[in-house]
């Protein structure tokens, strides 16, 4: 039997303006939902504390919420405590919750799975408190956020806000950069916006004399994360927004690595021609370099090209026989020019 949502009370107005793209119809739903919406997050937990994880949840903690970690490695758990991370001895009793779990199999960074997450969903249901706030950060294929939302028998508010952090440039894109984010319902969403930053929501009169003191400037916002976030009318667009930049992503460096073998195929001088291509203002051609990097591209890519049965992209298809090709080419060369 599916449990509802349990009144949180919702005592001061949202501002509905953070969902510009939400109808007229969805919004009157919205209106007799807001009661089930937190009105305020304090205690949130990080679950994943990797390359991901852990600046989010150093990130939460500098904003002024009381962090908590929780990673099944110790080696990950001792990191994040150094980084005065408290770790969480079980999942009761927060107001957040965030997943930033690894989405690939174990052993095979390239291919994409989700059982790891949904495990820590599982653990939710028996431990997480009705009414808190679950976050997705993690890559996740589409469908995914709809069926950890039954998971949890519809105790929990569930969006998904996929993440956008780029270790070697943390300062420009890290963890506070604009953002996507879908709720599961209407008022996961509303919640989701005012955890990450979307709106301002002010604390109700009658608690004004009982927050003086967090808020001697007068400014009674409450607290949030402060990024900017694009709200989207569906969690799928959300889900699968992250796996097509990346998929995006991979096809710019496959097509730069199609142009390098042209190049060298037509005695064409490469870096010359990428440079006179560039100085068009719509146009930019990336390095080949070593071909498609890091797991993320590959995995996200592949994830892509299994979220539909029944159109299949022929263009990643070929940009994945493109990276192979242009794999071959480096490795033969690096061969010859140590005469093996």
């Amino acid at each position: 039997m599916k449990t509802k949502l349990e009144d949180t009370g919702l005592e001061d107005q949202p501002n509905f303006d953070i969902l510009p793209r939400i109808s007229a119809e969805r919004l009157s739903t919205v209106t007799s939902q807001q009661q089930q919406i937190p009105t305020e997050f304090n205690k949130v937990l990080v679950i994943g504390l990797g390359q991901l994880g852990l600046p989010v949840a150093k990130y939460v903690r500098e904003i002024g919420y009381d962090a908590y970690g929780y990673d099944i490695s110790p080696t990950a758990m001792n990191i994040a405590e150094r980084a005065s991370i408290k770790k969480a001895i079980n999942f009761r009793e927060f107001d957040v919750y965030i997943l930033c779990v690894s989405t690939h199999k174990p052993g095979d960074l390239f291919s994409p799975q989700i059982d790891g997450l949904l495990s820590v969903v599982e653990k939710l249901s028996f431990e997480a408190k009705n009414g808190a706030l679950l976050s997705i950060e993690s890559t996740i294929p589409k469908g995914t956020s709809k069926k950890v939302f039954e998971m949890l028998h519809h105790r929990l508010h569930v969006v998904h806000a996929p993440h956008r952090w780029y270790a070697a440039e943390e300062k420009e894109h890290g963890i506070n950069q604009p953002r996507v984010i879908g709720g599961v319902c209407d008022c996961c969403l509303i919640g989701g916006m005012q955890f990450y930053g979307g709106a301002t929501y002010r604390y109700p009169s009658d608690n004004n004399n009982n927050n003086n003191n967090n808020n001697n400037n007068n400014n009674n916002n409450k607290m949030s994360l402060g990024i900017p976030m694009h709200p989207v009318t569906e969690i799928e667009i959300a889900e699968v927004t992250k796996v097509i930049e990346n998929a995006h992503r991979y096809l710019q460096i496959a097509f730069a690595e199609e142009l390098y073998l042209y190049c060298q195929a037509n005695n064409i001088n490469f870096p010359e021609l990428r440079d006179a291509l560039n100085t068009k203002w719509n146009v930019n051609i990336l390095e080949p370099r070593e071909g498609v990097g890091g797991h993320c591209l590959p995995k996200d890519t592949k994830m892509f090209l299994q979220s539909s049965k029944s159109v299949r992209s022929k263009i990643i298809l070929a940009a994945t026989e493109v990276d192979k090709d242009y794999r071959i080419y480096r490795q033969t060369r690096a061969q010859t020019d140590l005469g093996i």
